[in-house]
């Protein structure tokens, strides 16, 4: 097996070791799994961080094909959202907090209300105007045509 080139997104080891425990066992039938389970968890973090899609995973990480069935099967089994349940809890406690927040905070611009019906209503906050300068800004070419 050839070694691969180091990604920003790759876990540490000491990353690794917090997570590891909390993946499902394999379902292998027995079999060897054909790549580690480290380098899928490296190769998802290389999609959520750089953007790209599936089949644009560099080569020397395991297929894509492979990356994306573990990564739906754990979504479907709430795997992710175990992993980030347990490592905020990790961080506040060695932050020296409270397991769970107290607060939240939501920033949006848009949140649903219910209305009195039960029916719910979008409000939306209104998009602010610019009052610097007058007349048409618009990069359109017939604002240019004008005579």
């Amino acid at each position: 097996m050839s070694v691969r080139r180091g990604y920003p997104s790759d876990l540490t080891d000491a990353q690794w070791a917090l997570i590891e425990s909390l993946l499902p066992e394999p379902n292998t039938d027995g079999r060897r799994e054909k790549h580690p389970r480290r380098e899928i968890v490296n190769a998802i973090l290389y999609v959520v961080r750089s953007g790209c899609p599936w089949r644009y995973l560099p080569a020397d990480l395991p297929p894509w094909q492979t990356v994306y069935w573990y990564f739906t099967r754990w979504e479907e089994a709430g795997v992710t959202e175990k992993l980030l349940v347990t490592l905020r809890v990790k961080a506040r406690v060695q932050q020296v907090r409270a397991p769970e927040p107290s607060a939240g905070i939501i920033d949006s611009q848009s949140v649903r209300a219910l209305t009195p019906s039960g029916a719910t209503a979008e409000v939306t906050t209104p998009g602010r105007r610019s009052t610097a300068g007058s007349g048409s800004s618009s990069p359109t070419p017939w604002a240019c045509w004008s005579p």
